[in-house]
């Protein structure tokens, strides 16, 4: 791996980041998900960059912010990110905040193409032709799956560090300069939040069983509530915990809240 944007980074420097990018989902957390192995996978490239503890300490607490990707393509905002740390380093007005701003901005749309391929695409084609011969008592079925599966993960890795520290700074200069970069900050944050909209609607289930009215005209709360606005009712408690974590509420107490109010709605039939 060799760089256009500088010569403070050298290719074993390179693949000491590579191997760590391994480690991207060994910390997942569901307050900012991958972001202590994001960081962690830096500290090879910001300790060669930085020279101080301070300047060392400010980089790392950049990279600890929220960061989730799917974590075959994590390694091209992560090549961006250190071009960027060294242009940093070399220019004393250089605006920190693009770091994180680019990887908010990329976080959606190469996740998109990620989950698609990885997910719902090659691992697919390698368990279909895996099962196949597994079934026939082939030994080439598990190790197939695996390669099928891992060799373009690999290579996603690899040339995603290279290209992504390549392009570093001059593919920032220019979606800068074009405006593109707002552009796609806009775009990233719409997506996003039509993303967490769907899933509010699809994956958070409250139900409320408890009748109304007698005869025909009985109907459950959740019915009612339906009737007037459709999926209100796991929209509401989502808000709620929005309100928890803007409040600063710990995530492990609001998990606690959830699961003592099912259980407790449960056995009371308030929740069905």
């Amino acid at each position: 791996m060799t760089a256009k944007n500088s010569n403070i980074l050298t290719k074993n420097d390179l693949m000491r980041v590579f191997w760590r990018s391994f480690t991207m989902e060994w910390a997942w957390n569901y307050e900012r998900q991958m972001n202590m192995g994001f960081c962690y996978s830096l500290i090879p490239a910001l300790n060669k960059i930085y020279k101080t503890d301070e300047e060392r300490s400010d980089a790392y607490k950049r990279h600890l912010e929220f960061f989730n990707i799917t974590p075959w393509i994590s390694t091209f905002p992560m090549g961006i990110a250190i071009a960027l740390e060294e242009q940093n380093a070399a220019e004393k007005d250089f605006d920190t905040s693009t770091i994180n701003n680019i990887k908010i901005a990329l976080m959606g749309p190469l996740s998109g193409i990620g989950d698609s391929f990885f997910w719902g695409t090659l691992r697919v084609i390698a368990t279909g032709i895996g099962t196949s011969l597994a079934l026939k008592g082939n030994i080439l079925g598990p190790i197939l799956f695996l390669l099928i599966f891992n060799i373009p993960a690999l290579l996603a890795r690899y040339f995603g560090l290279k290209w992504g520290y390549e392009l570093g700074s001059s593919f920032i200069d220019t979606i800068l300069h074009s405006g593109l970069m707002d552009r796609l900050t806009y775009g990233a944050s719409v997506i996003g939040l039509a993303v967490v909209g769907a899933m509010t609607a699809s994956m958070v289930n409250l139900n409320i069983p408890l009748t109304l009215g007698s005869g025909e005209e009985a109907q459950t709360v959740t019915d009612l509530f339906n009737g007037i606005v459709p999926s209100v009712l796991p929209l509401l408690f989502t808000f709620i915990i929005l309100y928890l974590v803007k409040k600063e509420v710990k995530a492990h107490w609001i998990l606690l809240l959830m699961v003592f109010l099912g259980i407790f709605g449960a056995y009371t039939g308030i929740l069905g």
